[in-house]
Order: structure tokens, then sequence, then C-alpha cells
């Protein structure tokens, strides 16, 4: 294959201002009421529950200025959370949206919402106004709102704030909890602070602010809770803190100082190194003569400086090792030079093995990243994680940690990259139910907290890891077949459909499981990769590594060396460009797909992403398979003149095919395009049911392509409502999902979107025009934040290959371009 660097467009794209095309009203299903009988209840309820609360408060420092109350759906039916509370106004703000069984195993929704002692009249208005007022249509006022609401009741202490269903609340022994706090102000976390030593709780370091929420962890009981409810404005949610467990192999290393010694000489070092891989793990031992050239003592940190920053039980170095180098046993068996282009860090954030107290996670991950870029500010890094919960209980619920390593990612003057270990199924099993329930077991248990943030490259395991030489495992043989899915991945099979990302990703290596014909397992050398020991004086130079840990580091290392070879690429692009070059080895899709629906591709994404990457595709083009890279910053949303809020621009790019080359090859050679658009959201993680005004993401991006044969200005028109005339009736309406191997529904989730078009080189060369748009989010929503007119930068990858190896469509588009001719890169 040639190696031809990726070509960067030049010109900035088309701006055009948009309005979406989709004009979908959502129905609304008015529950029948008898009008004065349902609003005099609801009067009477309100004024029940106003006064149950006030007498519930506790006579303390920061004593409630409010109530909390509760708003109850019908069975089966949604409340209209939006006109719950007042945008303008903090002082009547929507807390929590939960759904829960009621007594008759019927599904409600429940809404706890807050409201100041002088804005008690805000509901008791509108419940008058139902019963007194008709609009201009004759119904009923506010009917959406208040038919919706089949209770008011004053909200529960305890239960209508613990927002983890899938966790049991405290009882009389104490556990450390998320305090969801409303709010995001510096006095705010001073007075919840004065009331917390006030009631004398104990509080781990730290807090997590996000728009509109803040979290602190506090070792509380129930009544500790009821507390703190009946005494604070603040209080949001509660939820369970969670807990991390490192999982650390048990196996013979062997000493091998002649191996070590042969590869130092063939290694060829940075001179000036751009670009770094930091670890972010349980510290790492650069004493190992493999690892010493590429972390410097001032490079190793921790979280805590009383802790050390060695590593205390292996798991950093061989992410370390790993993170340089990927497998070991196949540079030790070769002679070849070896290239390092990128150096590592290392901020330890576990203080001990085993497993660790619960603690607020995000604000360690945070302390971790702020250490490492307070040491080296001008170096250009991804963070690499393989630290996660032991529970699976978010199912792709946002967390205080997830949503952290979102905000992370995207602060708005530096963006960054996160690589997250998706989580070993071993976690939660034992070894032999692992390899006996293989591969059910695997697809079932879910993604570990937080690898489910959207920002962050989540990785799971694959294996290619078939043969067992160990004379002593001579009965055995391996649990997985090569190339298809490792006995320690994990998955989002069983999350909520449509509603959260694509995760993992991306798969790679693993490792494998032995076992034998009475059913017993094993975890062995031969299944594991190769990485650095943390204690070469005492165990050797070698230690073998596997799960979902090791796939995690091998993915960190492309990302570091990709950093290293386009240095100006954004890390949204590093991002985009390890996904575009991922593809499933044709076993992994057999091993979960019986045909080539698109609803069975949308079944393997939640397995195992979109495969295994390729750390060539990643870094070069070919004559025959280019690849293109557009960096822009895009506005959103803005005002509209007349009040309220507006999609704004989309991007239009012509994209400089090779018109000529295309249209001369044979009429029955397929091409493929490949699409990938990457951007990072910002977080609103509060537990408010993530839709209406209330979206997690603060905005969302989607891209088309015309059909072939399709002008110009009929795509536009047909994508932009803003680009038609009044009433202006459109020809076509169809994209080309025919093309499309996944098709919208299910590229699209999360907040990075790839999919392969195919079709013939005659209808790719008039299939050149691509939009970038903008769809809702609560930047737009929630225009009271002030974050309406911010911008998003975004990263756009688009390849086409074709099937003659002889087709040069490389060399036309860079002459197109006027860009200067690219000599082949050597490696």
């Amino acid at each position: 294959m040639d190696k031809l660097p990726h070509i960067v467009l030049p010109d900035q794209p088309e701006t055009r201002p948009y309005t979406s095309t989709s004009s979908a009203v959502i129905p609304k299903t008015v529950i029948p009421r008898n009008r004065a009988q349902h609003g005099q209840y609801l009067q009477g309820q309100f004024k029940k529950a106003w006064d149950e609360s006030q007498s519930s408060q506790l006579a303390l420092v920061g004593t409630r200025n409010g109530v909390y109350l509760e708003f109850v759906s019908d069975p089966d039916a949604e409340l209209v959370t939006k006109s719950l509370e007042d945008m303008r106004s903090k002082e009547i703000r929507l807390l929590n949206v939960r759904k829960e069984k009621n007594a008759s195993g019927q599904l409600v929704t429940l809404a706890t919402v807050y409201v100041s002692n002088q804005k008690r009249k805000y509901f008791a208005k509108k419940l008058e106004e139902y019963l007194s007022q008709n609009t201009d249509k004759g119904n009923p006022k506010h009917q959406d709102l208040v038919a919706s609401i089949s209770d008011i009741r004053n909200a529960l202490l305890v239960d209508s704030f613990w927002t983890d269903t899938n966790a049991p609340k405290p009882g009389s022994d104490k556990k450390w909890v998320e305090v969801w706090l409303r709010g995001d102000s510096d006095e705010d976390v001073k007075a919840f602070d004065r009331l917390l030593a006030q009631l004398k709780l104990e509080a781990r370091q730290g807090v997590i602010k996000f728009p509109e929420r803040m979290v602190k962890v506090v070792f509380a009981s129930s009544a500790d809770l009821e507390k703190l409810t009946q005494a604070s404005d603040l209080i949001a949610e509660y939820r369970l803190a969670k807990t991390t467990t490192a999982f650390f192999m048990e196996m013979d290393a062997k000493e091998q100082a002649d191996w070590v010694d042969n590869l130092l000489n063939r290694i060829d070092q940075p001179e000036n190194p751009v670009s770094s891989v930091c670890i972010l793990d349980t510290g790492v031992n650069n004493g190992h003569p493999l690892i010493q050239p590429f972390l410097s003592v001032d490079d190793c940190q921790s979280v805590d400086p009383s802790w050390g920053a060695h590593d205390h039980d292996r798991h950093g170095t061989l992410m370390a090792g790993t993170a340089l180098y990927g497998d070991l046993t196949s540079l030790l068996e070769s002679s070849d030079p070896v290239s390092v282009t990128h150096v590592l860090e290392s901020v330890k954030i576990l203080p001990h093995d085993g497993e660790n107290e619960p603690d607020l996670w995000g604000y360690i991950t945070a302390q971790g990243v702020s250490r490492a870029e307070i040491q080296s500010p001008d170096r250009k890094r991804a963070y690499c994680m393989a630290v996660t919960a032991t529970d699976t209980r978010d199912r792709g619920r946002p967390s205080s940690w997830s949503a952290e390593i979102d905000q992370l990612a995207a602060t708005w003057d530096e963006q960054r990259l996160f690589i997250i270990s998706g989580g070993n199924s071993l976690h939660t099993m034992e070894v032999k139910e692992a390899a006996q329930q293989y591969p059910d077991i695997q697809v079932t248990e879910s993604v570990h907290d937080p690898a489910q943030s959207w920002n962050a490259l989540t990785v799971g395991a694959m294996t290619n890891l078939v043969d067992i030489v160990d004379s002593n495992l001579a009965s055995y043989k391996p649990v997985a077949e090569a190339q298809t899915l490792s006995p320690f991945s994990t998955t989002s099979s069983t999350w909520e459909e449509n509603k959260w990302p694509i995760k993992p990703e991306l798969v790679l290596e693993g490792g494998n499981l032995a076992i034998d014909n009475s059913g017993f397992a094993t975890e062995c050398d031969d299944l594991s990769i190769l990485s650095t020991t943390y204690r070469p004086d005492a165990q050797g130079y070698f230690y073998p590594f596997n799960m979902t840990s090791a796939a995690t580091a091998q993915l960190a290392r492309m990302a570091g060396v990709i950093r290293a070879e386009y240095p100006d690429y954004w890390e949204e692009t590093i991002r985009a460009l390890l996904v575009h070059s991922a593809s499933w080895p044709e076993p992994l899709k057999k091993q979960f797909m019986a045909t080539d629906k698109k609803s069975e591709y949308k079944n393997l994404l939640k397995i195992c992403g979109y495969g295994v990457p390729s750390l060539d595709r990643a870094l070069y083009s070919a004559r025959n398979a280019l690849t293109l890279i557009a960096q822009a910053e895009l506005q959103p949303y803005d005002k509209k003149s007349g009040g309220g809020m507006r999609t704004h621009d989309m991007h239009f790019y012509d994209l400089p095919w090779p018109v000529e080359v295309l249209q001369a090859l044979p009429d029955d050679v397929q091409v493929k395009m490949k699409v990938t658009l990457s951007y990072f959201i910002e977080p609103g993680p509060g537990e408010i049911g993530w839709k209406d005004r209330y979206r997690y993401a603060s905005h969302a991006l989607r891209f088309d392509i015309n059909n072939p044969g399709e002008s110009k200005e009929e795509f536009i028109k047909r994508i932009n409502k803003a680009a038609r005339e009044e009433d202006e009736q459109l020809t076509s309406t169809q994209s080309a999902s025919g093309h499309w191997l996944l098709g919208s529904t299910a590229r699209d989730r999360g907040s990075i979107h790839s999919d392969t078009w195919t079709g013939t080189s005659a209808e790719l060369a008039t299939s050149n025009f691509i939009s970038v748009m903008p769809k809702i989010g609560w930047w737009r929503e929630r225009s009271h934040l002030g974050c309406w007119n911010r911008k998003t930068r975004y990263s756009l990858v688009v390849s086409i290959e074709t099937e003659s190896a002889q087709a040069d469509v490389y060399t036309p588009i860079v002459t197109k371009l006027k860009l200067p001719i690219s000599i082949e890169i050597q490696s």
C-alpha cells in the first residue's frame, strides 16, 4: 500500500442559514378530565402538599426557603415536564424526572420540583386559571399541563430524590452517596458545606460542577439524607457513589534481560516529542529499562502526593508498556528497527490496590488531568484510562463521572481526547461462567461507568489469540475463535434503544480464555499479549496482559502515533480517524449477524462498535484510497428576530472528486465512500428526563450527501427549509439511503457518526456535495444559560476507495486543490 499523507481541505466550507426540514409535531395526548372536579382536586392536593412540606423543615442554618413538591402522571402517560419550571426564575426548578411502578404495577412518571415561598402563587394561579379561563380555541387555560397531572404531593425526603433506580438506597447504615445540587455557584457550595458541618456529615473532597448542577459525595444514612432534604433548598437528586476495582492477573513472569537489551538497541527515539499518552491509573514504575527513556521522573505524578507516584500493583506499568509498544511479542521476535514517536505521562489516581472507597471519581479524574497539564502545558496528549466502576447499573445513563469526562473533553478553550476501557465482564462474574456462557454473557454485560461518556472513545475487546502451546494446557481449547469477540468484553446491547451513544466504538486485542472438556476455564500466557512488569528487579521484565485494559492501551498508542505524525490535527480529528479506519473482521460479523440487513448492523454496533481500527489506514492515504479532512467551526443556534431560538448555520462542501478518473472506470467497478463526523458535546447530566429542553447533549450535528445526479440547489433545498421559496414543492425528497451501509437510524447516536456509501464509480462522480447541519440540544432549549450563540468545532473525514489498485484518485485531487505533490511516506 502507498503511504501518502491525508489531504486537509485548504478552504473553509460554504456557510448558509439553516432551517431544519423536520416539521413533525409531537402529537398531544390530552387526558379527558372533568374540569371542575380535576382542578379542585389538584388545588386541594397542592395546599396539602405545601403545608406538609413546610412543616417537615428543620430549624437549621441554611433552612429551606421553599418546598419540594412531587407531580405524578397517570399510568403509562407522560407529564408535560417542560411546563413544571419557570425558565425566567431560579425559584421554580424541575429537579428530577423518574419512572416508577405504582401499587398496581403500572408505570407512572414522577417529577420533583422546587418552589420557593415567594413563588407559591405560581402553580396556584395556573390551577385557578385552568378552572376559570379559556384559550382562544375554547380550551381550559394550561390544559396540557394540568390534564397531564394525576396528583400533587409532598416530595418524600429520600424517595423523591433517589434517581439511582438500579442501586439500593441507604438504610440505617451509612453509605457514600452522590448528592446532586441545583445551581452551580461557589456560594451554593459554601452554604452546603456549612450545612454538612452542622449536621456532622463526612464528605469527600471536591465538587464537580455542570451547567445548573453540582455533585458532592457524602457519607450518609437514610435519616441523614432526610435531614439534608429538610434543611437545604439545593437538593436535586441522590445516587449511590461508585466503587472502583482493578482486576490484576496473577501469573509467573519470565526474565528476559537479553531481549530488553536487543530491543533497546533497535529503538529510534523522537528528538523533540510533541505527542504524549497520559496514563491515569495506579502509577507507573519508570525504572523499567523499556519505559525509562520515554517517561521522565517529572512526568510521574499523583493526585495525592502522599500516595507516591510509583505503581503499587502492576496495572499502570502494564498500561505504559502497551501504550508505548503495543504487543511486545512481535517486537521481540523481530530484528527490525522500532520507531517510538511519542512519550508517556503518568498520574496516579488509585491510592491502593484492590477495591477503592467510593469517591467523586469525576473530581479525581479532573485533578489528574490538571496535574499533567500544569507539569507540561504545551504538550499535546491523549488521556488513557482503564479504571472503571465495579457495577453496571447505569446502562448508558450519564453519571457524574462520565459527564465530567464529557465536560473535560469539551472545555471550550481546550479540547481533550479520552480513551477509556469499556470494563470487563469478569468484574461481575467468574471465569468459568464467562467461558461456559460465551458469548451470551458478554453481550448482555453492560459497559461500565464512566465508559458511557459521549466524547470519549470507549474500547472493547476482540481476539486473534487462539494458539495454546503450554504443555500443561494440552487438553484445553480457546473459548473464542480467531477474530471474534473476546470473552472479557462488555457491550451496550441492553441499553435503552436509540437514546445513548454507540459503545464501545472500537475493539482491539484483549486476549482469550482457555477451557477444558469439563468446563473448567482459565487465563493463560498464550492467550494474552505481552507488556512490561512493574518490578523488573524481582519479577523479570515482561508480564502477560489482557482484558479491555490491554485493548485500551493499544488504542492510546495509536492516538499517540497519529498525533506525532500530524501535530496540527484536532482531538476531534484523531478520534474521527481512529473510528474511520475501523472495519469488522468477517468472523466477528458472522458471530452476530445472519444477514446484511441494517437492523442487524445496528445490533452489531452495540456489541463491537465500528470494529477493529487500522493504524496504517488512520495514518495514510493511498493512490486508490484517499482521505479528505475538514476541520471547521459552526454556530448551531441563534435568536429569532421576534424572540425565541432557531437553528442558525449549516456548512456545505463541494468535494473535489476526480470525475474523469471515476468515469473512466468500468461500469461494474464498485466504489466505497466513507464519511465520519466527530464533535464534542457539553453535558447536561441532571436526571430530568433528557428530552424537551432537558437534553443531555448541548447540541447535535448530522451529515448528508446528495443523491447521484442531484444538483447542488436541489440538494440544499431538500435538506434546508431556509433555502426554499414559500410553499415551494420539491420534486425529490429522498436521500440516498439505499447506498448507505448503516443508515441514519443506526449511525446518528452520540457525538461521532460514521457510515459507508457504496455505488458505481459513475454514481460517486456526481455524489460530491456534503452538508453538516445542527439538530436540537440544550444550548438552544435552555437559552437562559447564555450558550445559544456558542460555536462548536467538528472534524469531517471523507474517504473514497476503488476496487482497482491501478486507479489513481489521489493525484488529481491534490492537483485540483493546488496542493504540493505529496511524497510517499517511508516507515
